[in-house]
């Protein structure tokens, strides 16, 4: 599998440094962020966040041209999905809400992940997804979001998970 072309979605503490690591070693990459001032803030060469040395090398990435930031995804040969799920104020009990499936879980009261951030970035990718592609969920999700959620979304597109496009999930958590 070769990549001529990345775009991250989501620029944050996962994003941002994912994007500007690819992008300083040769590749092609779109990051991309739905907060207007962040994408302002980057292109401009500062940050918005703190991490030692993510300054450093996000204006490297930038003067090597190849680090694009903008608002909206590209065409690309792979997406990853690196945006926020923060805990929902309720919580639930019992039940997976939301879910194709109908799963039992441990009783007690635990916080639901928000996940309208990866929904609305999946939908975002869905005009994009071409024969091929990868898709990679980095948001830390509950089990079964990649399959019972994101997959639904982007076959949206005509293309089918596993058979025309490709999905992973790697999570991460800082």
């Amino acid at each position: 599998m070769h990549f001529n072309k990345i775009c991250v979605l989501g620029l944050g503490y996962i994003g941002l440094p994912t994007a500007s690591t690819f992008a300083t070693h040769g590749m092609h990459v779109v990051g991309v962020d739905v907060n207007q001032q962040v994408v302002e803030t980057l292109q401009s060469g500062e940050i918005h966040i703190h991490e030692p040395g993510l300054r450093t090398l996000v204006q490297a990435a930038l003067k090597s041209g190849n680090l694009e930031i903008c608002d909206q995804p590209e065409e690309a040969d792979a997406f990853i999905i690196a945006v926020p799920t923060p805990f929902k104020p309720q919580v639930a009990s019992g039940k997976l809400q939301g879910s194709t499936i109908n799963h039992q879980l441990p009783t007690g009261d635990y916080p639901l992940a928000d996940l309208s951030y990866v929904i609305s970035a999946a939908e975002a990718i869905v005009p994009h997804l071409r024969p091929g592609n990868l898709v990679m969920l980095e948001s830390t999700s509950p089990p079964r979001t990649t399959i019972d959620i994101v997959a639904p979304i982007l076959e949206k597109s005509g293309l089918q998970a596993g058979a025309d496009f490709h999905l992973a999930y790697s999570p991460e958590r800082v």
